[in-house]
């Protein structure tokens, strides 16, 4: 398996780094991290989304220009038939006073961000897929959830198998190592899929634990939701607990990237059954 520790480490302490200023939408900072996660697309040569001619998905929010940053992997017997693996890339820049003035976002969100990428390659190089799979990194979410909205309207939800979004996965989830929640768990049988790929591991994933934050529509998976996909977002944040959250004190000396490499590792194994068209889990109900 390709997904190591080493390029986790790489990946996450590069979307993280100060010279990034924090990823504000609009910012010289966030046009760094979309420029290297769009070189990391191409590195592992994925394909563009639908008509696009390079890797960003570029549009307007309210006359400023934005982009989400979006690689293809094409299915091979149904390529119609989509999978997304998503996370934020953008974070709350600087602050205007104090010593430490960088919102480096280590967790929320380049922890997810970097699961894309990681699993970006580990399915380029499995080369099994049998359903499209799209790889995306949104922006502007901390700000509106923009990006997810931009994107989501450009898909037909009927497309849409299964999505991953991934927020938020650093740090240990209230069970302790090895185990993450899915938001929404009750909606879908996408749990109970992800759960039953990884019966031969100690990995568990568990129900949303803090249902009175809604979480389920709070991130970028919840226009895809709506309108009936089985779109989930996977986390292990203790969102009572989470000491470091939406402060400049989220950086990458604070996550545990021992444990976030096995949850990256936990997601591509509870995912095959659905990249390769064997299991379709069922739709969420409608809002």
């Amino acid at each position: 398996m390709s997904i190591n520790k080493q390029e986790v480490i790489r990946i996450e302490t590069e979307l993280a780094s100060d010279k990034m200023e924090g990823r504000a939408t609009f910012s010289p900072g966030i046009e760094l991290a979309s420029s290297f996660i769009e070189n990391e697309f191409k590195k592992i040569k994925l394909s563009f989304f639908d008509q696009l001619k390079n890797y960003r998905q570029e549009f307007d929010i309210k006359g400023k220009a934005a982009n989400n940053v979006i690689g293809v992997l094409p299915g091979k017997s149904k390529p119609n038939e989509f999978v997304i693996f998503s996370a934020h890339y953008d974070h709350l820049g600087m602050a205007k006073e104090g010593v430490d003035k960088i919102y480096n976002g280590a967790n929320d969100d380049a922890s997810g961000t970097t699961a894309v990428i990681a699993l970006a390659k580990y399915y380029k190089e499995l080369n099994n897929n049998e359903r499209t799979i799209i790889f995306i990194a949104f922006t502007a979410e901390e700000i509106g959830g923009f990006g997810s909205k931009f994107f989501s309207e450009k898909m037909n939800p009927d497309s849409v198998v299964a999505m991953f979004n991934i927020e938020m996965i650093g740090t240990e989830s209230k069970w302790g190592k090895n185990s993450a929640y899915i938001t929404g768990f009750e909606k879908t049988d996408f749990g109970p899929i992800l759960q039953k790929n990884l019966k031969e591991t100690n990995f568990n994933f568990y129900q949303d634990p803090y249902p009175t934050q809604q979480l389920f529509y709070r991130s970028d998976n919840a226009r895809l939701a709506a309108q009936g996909v089985p779109a989930h977002t996977i986390s292990t944040s203790k969102m009572d607990v989470e000491a470091n959250y939406h402060k400049v004190s989220d950086e990458v000396s604070t996550l545990d990237l021992d444990n976030m490499t096995e949850i990256i590792k936990a997601i591509a194994l509870s995912s095959q059954t659905i990249i390769n068209g064997i299991d379709t889990p069922s739709r969420v109900k409608k809002r």
